[in-house]
């Protein structure tokens, strides 16, 4: 094992997704073996306060929602010929180990340490990382950075692409996220940004601030604070003036319907986070 270990948000996710495996109905929303592998926890992690199955049911449904509307995303794209695939803040992300055969490029950006980590950590698990799979490790702050190492990896702009970034804009500045849209808005035509947003606390509900309220504080104890929330018309505005052709929210209810409807254990997801889907 590797002495260095990934970003705890990163694992509470992956942990997540594999717990959704052991105690939600089937079938399951995810299917992500993957993931538990990768984060390689303690035995004990299923004791960890954050994997009650009871407490976290809305937040874990939440985690398999968006991994499976990006799966579907990138999947539906590439059938209609996109071949690029972008994951800004890709954390144990597993979709280019699930899907080894597609005939696509992943670039995978992260943070260096957290991206070092896992390209040491597939080998380990004795798993080939699939040959259109790229590390692109980046600072997602300082202006710039992330682009010029994406290009620098291979990127094509000149062709259409998909890009996820899922539970990373809370983490930036205003600032930040502006500069990361208008840069986005600008790919070649007929790609589509798939980036997950928080809505500030007095659009929550009870369950779902009381949620958001534990994860900022367990964030902010970690030292990585939530900086920046937006109401759903507000990133609708912000991504149509950054340059995008189309812009809509995908939020709770429709993940709800797409994925848990009819569900025998009432899974549900928390309203705490949503999608903007933007085209250019």
């Amino acid at each position: 094992m590797t002495s260095v270990v990934p970003d705890h948000t990163a694992v509470r996710v992956a942990l997540w997704r594999a717990l959704h495996l052991e105690v939600d109905a089937a079938p399951p929303v995810m299917d992500d073996t993957l993931a538990l592998e990768l984060a390689a926890p303690d035995d004990d992690w299923r004791d960890r306060p954050d994997m009650e199955p009871g407490t976290t049911r809305g937040a874990r449904a939440g985690m398999v929602a968006r991994a499976r509307f990006v799966d579907d995303l990138v999947l539906q794209r590439h059938a209609a010929g996109t071949t690029q695939y972008v994951v800004l803040g890709a954390g144990l992300d597993t979709f280019a180990l699930r899907h080894p055969n597609l005939h696509a490029e992943v670039f995978e950006v992260d943070q260096p340490d957290t991206s070092a980590w896992k390209r040491r950590r597939i080998p380990e698990l004795g798993l080939t990382p699939p040959e259109r799979l790229r590390f692109v490790p980046a600072d997602f702050e300082a202006e710039g950075a992330w682009w010029d190492a994406l290009l620098a990896a291979g990127f094509d702009p000149g062709r259409p692409a998909v890009v996820s970034s899922t539970g990373v804009s809370m983490y930036l500045t205003r600032e930040a996220n502006r500069a990361t849209l208008e840069r986005l808005a600008g790919l070649a035509a007929h790609s589509t940004v798939a980036m997950t947003f928080q809505p500030p606390s007095e659009m929550l509900d009870g369950t779902a601030r009381h949620f958001r309220d534990l994860s900022a504080a367990g964030a902010a104890a970690a030292g990585t604070p939530f900086l920046s929330y937006f109401a759903p018309d507000e990133i609708v505005a912000l991504a149509r003036s950054a340059g995008f052709r189309e812009a809509r929210v995908a939020g709770a209810d429709e993940l709800n319907r797409a994925y848990f409807d009819g569900r025998a254990d009432g899974l549900r997801v928390t309203p705490a986070e949503e999608f903007l889907v933007a085209s250019t």
